[in-house]
This record gives structure tokens, sequence and C-alpha cells, in this order.
């Protein structure tokens, strides 16, 4: 019997529900997993309100318990997989621990930093670049972010 294999929508789907933690706690519903040789290593979604933290987003989470746990800082072999585009901050972290191969749902037109607002991978001089692919679980990613800030528009009209 031949085993099953995850394919980046499946991950995509762990992701998805890291996100749907993030919003139970009235978060921005981002998630992101770290992967090692077809095994989830870590969990992250977005606490930056809950924490008080700048830096309490979804990738820097799974990538810091991915360290911890592998102990070392170099994630060569992981992938990581998030449901929205990373920020400058999280895409430095993944070029910081070497990560070669991310994919994203939704792209962030306002702060997306592999092809939206500008591409890490284009600037020179960095020592890694990882391979990337976006879109993946696009519409469902994009969607659980659009419906997040349409409600909270709307709580704050009153």
């Amino acid at each position: 019997m031949k085993k099953y294999e995850k394919t980046n929508v499946d991950y995509m789907r762990l992701a998805y529900l890291q996100a749907l933690k993030a919003q139970s706690i009235d978060e921005v519903p981002v998630g992101a997993i770290v992967v090692l040789d077809g095994k989830v290593i870590s969990r992250g979604y977005n606490i930056r309100n809950k924490s008080q933290n700048a830096t309490s987003h979804a990738e820097h989470i799974a990538i810091e318990k991915a360290c911890k746990k592998l102990k070392t800082w170099r994630l060569e072999g992981c992938e990581l997989y998030v449901t929205l585009e990373p920020c400058p901050m999280c895409a430095g972290a993944i070029i910081q621990s070497r990560i070669p191969r991310v994919y994203f749902g939704a792209y962030d037109p306002k702060g997306g930093c592999f092809g939206s607002c500008v591409d890490f991978r284009e600037i020179e001089g960095f020592n890694h670049y990882p391979e990337v692919e976006g879109g993946v679980l696009e519409d469902e990613c994009a969607q659980l972010l659009k419906d997040f800030f349409k409600s909270k528009r709307k709580n704050n009209r009153g």
C-alpha cells in the first residue's frame, strides 16, 4: 500500500487552522507551520495584540519554535507555509534562518516582501534566497482576512 504524501494544499490547510486560532482570540488571522521531511515540526499564529510584541507574527513564532526544536538557527531542509505573504521582518527571518522553500496563501499588497510591495529575492547581496510560491489556497486565505477586517470595521461603527 502506497503511503499518502501531503501536498502543498494539505500543508496550507494546516497553516489555515493556525490562522483560525488567531481569529478566535481576535488577532489578525495569519497562521504558519514549518515542515521538515514531511512532518510538521512547529506552528504559529499571530498574537501581536495579546503579547503586545510587534514581532509576534505567525512566521516568526513558527521559526523560533522550529529553531528551538532542532537546536539550530539554520532551518535548512525546512519548508514554511504561511497564509499571508511575509512582511519585511518575517521575510528577513526566513532569509536569516536559511529556510529554502516558502509557500504562502494570500498576497499582501500593503506589506508583502516576496513580490507584492518588494521582492527580497531581487535584492542583491543576501547570502540566501528562498524559493517562493504564492497563491496556495489563495482565495480561502484572502477571504479569511477580508471577513476579519470587514467585521472589525462593522464593529467600530457601532
